[in-house]
């Protein structure tokens, strides 16, 4: 196993916290209402190579971090927490590579459902960084069910959906 270090992959194994202080942890346990609210943890549990113009505070995803969740595949499994956490904040749940509509998925509570929003570029951004993250098999799973999903159970735009089948290059 390889032993690179960076503030994402010390973030990651629960050595360090982000930038505001938060250990990964404590992140996975927070509130549906706090996942909804707060904007700057999803750059950190999701990692992409571009950095937005907003998330300046947030390191992008380099070779060395993606060899390290190559090589260990502790990172990998951190990541898939990662992934059920955010799973079941929009409503959905993963048996291995399977991902479906929890029960009580309605589009009152999962706005995701709706036209557009913030968690459409989350979504995206997840099947990215999996992508990236040597996950490709989560990334397409992700990729089908909301693509599925949003289709028949919400009223996604065709923007989102074509966003989402191009998120995993």
């Amino acid at each position: 196993m390889s032993h690179h270090t960076t503030p994402l992959i010390d973030f990651y194994r629960g050595e360090a916290t982000d930038h505001q202080g938060r250990y990964i942890d404590a992140i996975w346990a927070l509130s549906p209402f706090w996942l909804e609210h707060t904007h700057d943890y999803i750059q950190w549990l999701f990692p992409i190579p571009e950095v937005g113009r907003f998330n300046g505070f947030a390191p992008p995803l380099t070779v060395i971090e993606r060899d390290a969740f190559k090589d260990d595949s502790a990172l990998r499994e951190r990541q898939r927490t990662s992934l059920d956490v955010m799973l079941s904040f929009l409503g959905l749940a993963r048996d291995g590579f399977t991902i479906t509509a929890q029960p009580g998925l309605n589009m009152r509570e999962h706005i995701w459902l709706k036209a557009g929003g913030h968690n459409h570029l989350r979504i995206s951004r997840m099947i990215r960084s999996l992508a990236h993250c040597h996950q490709q098999a989560l990334a397409l799973a992700l990729q089908e069910a909301v693509v599925r999903i949003g289709s028949e159970q919400g009223i996604v735009s065709d923007a989102s959906i074509q966003y989402w089948l191009s998120a995993h290059q």
